[in-house]
Parts: C-alpha cells; sequence; structure tokens
C-alpha cells in the first residue's frame, strides 16, 4: 500500500486535479494540517473522508505510527495549501514510509513558489528556496548578504508585517516579483526593484507573500579592500563604524569582525 502526497489549492478551490479528487476519495485515511480546512475541501468537491490531524506539534510522534498504517492501508498526505514537505509538515512521514519499505506516490500540482517563480519574469535556470527567512541572527545575516552575491533567483515565503523589513534589508537595486494572495480574489504581482517594491508596499500590505529576488547585484564585491572602502562611505554619510561594518557584511558575505578590525585600524 503507498503513502500518497497529494497537492491542494493554494487559493483557488478550482485547482485540483481530477487525480487528486479520486485518492482522496477512496484512500483510507487523510492525513491533514488542519483537519476543519481539509475538511471543508472535501466537503467543496462532494467527498467524505477519515481525517487524521499530522502537524508541525505532533509530527515527530505521528509519523512512525502513520508510516505503520501504510503497510497495510492506503494514507494521503496533505497540508493546508499546495504540495506537502514545500515549508510544511511531511518531511517526517516519507522518510519513515521510505525507511519502511512502503511505496511513496507523489502527485504533481499546487505550489506558491513555483507559481511565484513563474510569474516574476526573472530567470528560472538556477532556483533557490529558502523558506521563511529567520527573523533575526547570524543566519539571517548570512542568508542576505548570499543573496546579495549570488547569481541565483531566489524564492522566499515573508509575512506581511516583516515584508517591508526584508525589502529594506536587501540590496536597493536588485529586482524582485512580490506575489500577494496568489490564485485569490486579491492576487497581486508586483515587480521592480527591491527599494520601489519597499516603497509601493509601505504600511499596505496584506496576505500570503512569496517574495521572488534576483541576486547577484553586489558579485562584484569580494575583496577586503573594497567592502572596507564601502564601509568607510557609509561612515561618511553619517552611520556609526559599527552599523557600516555590519552593514558591509550583509551586503558583500565577508565577516562584520574583519571589516570592522580594519576600519578600527585605520
Amino acid at each position: 500500500m503507498p503513502l500518497v502526497v497529494v497537492p491542494t489549492p493554494i487559493g483557488n478551490l478550482e485547482d485540483i486535479t481530477l487525480r487528486a479528487l479520486r485518492i482522496l476519495s477512496v484512500v483510507d485515511l487523510v492525513a491533514c494540517e488542519d483537519t476543519r480546512r481539509t475538511g471543508r475541501l472535501l466537503a467543496h468537491h462532494g467527498i467524505e473522508n477519515a481525517l487524521v490531524a499530522y502537524h508541525e506539534h505532533n509530527e515527530e510522534r505521528l509519523a512512525p505510527e502513520l508510516a505503520e498504517r501504510a503497510r497495510t492501508e492506503n494514507v494521503a498526505l496533505v497540508s493546508d495549501a499546495g504540495t506537502p514537505l514545500v515549508s510544511d509538515p511531511g518531511y517526517r512521514l516519507v522518510s519513515a514510509c521510505i525507511e519502511k519499505g512502503v511505496d511513496v506516490e507523489v502527485l504533481p500540482g499546487p505550489s506558491a513558489p513555483i507559481t511565484a517563480l513563474v510569474a516574476s519574469g526573472l530567470p528560472a535556470d538556477t532556483v533557490v528556496f529558502l523558506g521563511f527567512l529567520p527573523r533575526k541572527g547570524r543566519e539571517r545575516t548570512e542568508l542576505l548578504a548570499r543573496i546579495a552575491r549570488e547569481r541565483s533567483t531566489f524564492v522566499l515565503f515573508e509575512s506581511p508585517h516583516r515584508l517591508a523589513k526584508t525589502l529594506g534589508e536587501l540590496p536597493a537595486e536588485a529586482p524582485v516579483a512580490v506575489c500577494r494572495e496568489l490564485t485569490k480574489l486579491h492576487e497581486e504581482v508586483f515587480r521592480g526593484t527591491a527599494g520601489e517594491a519597499e516603497r509601493h508596499f509601505a504600511g499596505r500590505t496584506k496576505g500570503e507573500i512569496v517574495l521572488v529576488v534576483r541576486g547577484g547585484t553586489r558579485a562584484g564585491i569580494s575583496g577586503l579592500d573594497e567592502v572596507v572602502e564601502r564601509a568607510r562611505g557609509y561612515i561618511s554619510e553619517g552611520e556609526s563604524l559599527s552599523r557600516a561594518a555590519a552593514r558591509a557584511a550583509r551586503e558583500s558575505g565577508r565577516r562584520r569582525a574583519e571589516i570592522y578590525d580594519r576600519l578600527v585600524g585605520s
């Protein structure tokens, strides 16, 4: 018996395949993040089936049990929206099934990152999906520096109240697409630079957001001498030594400490 990974609509309830509907109607059990939300989806399409809540708070405990059930029953895995495992629960269950020799069947279907990438108009040859950025700390700084220097297209999720902060920390000239409320009634795709997007969305952002960024706009800044010189420019504009070093580090991918030490010693 297989575990079947079933994508569900990211907004518009019509965005579900005939195959997905058939699977959801015939399996023995549907594992889902929120039984109420999945229940409404199934009811919309006239489907009744057994549901079990499987989410980030219980997946470590429940994954082995569901994998064991999948040895003798047909189990479907869905998330609240889109394709399971993509910044959603499911990895532990898929991994547990593979370990137990249970077949895993994955259906194609809706995915917010892919939809946003195509809508962005940005290059899709080399793509990096980051999920949600860390809210603060070194990991966030390093990821933002990577976006600034690496010539790839980056796709990430962002919350409405943190969008302006993230846009403000990207190189102002970086090409971006802010994809808001995809497939829903108030869908919006803003294409421009990070600086333009920051101004456009200042104080007015609502809904679910996928941010697509063309990286590498600061790819030429790599030598320490060049980075320190840029930091000196920020100081001449009125920034403190510490903030100038941090900003130059974020943009170049160099370590803040080495930039700061050079500034202090010069």
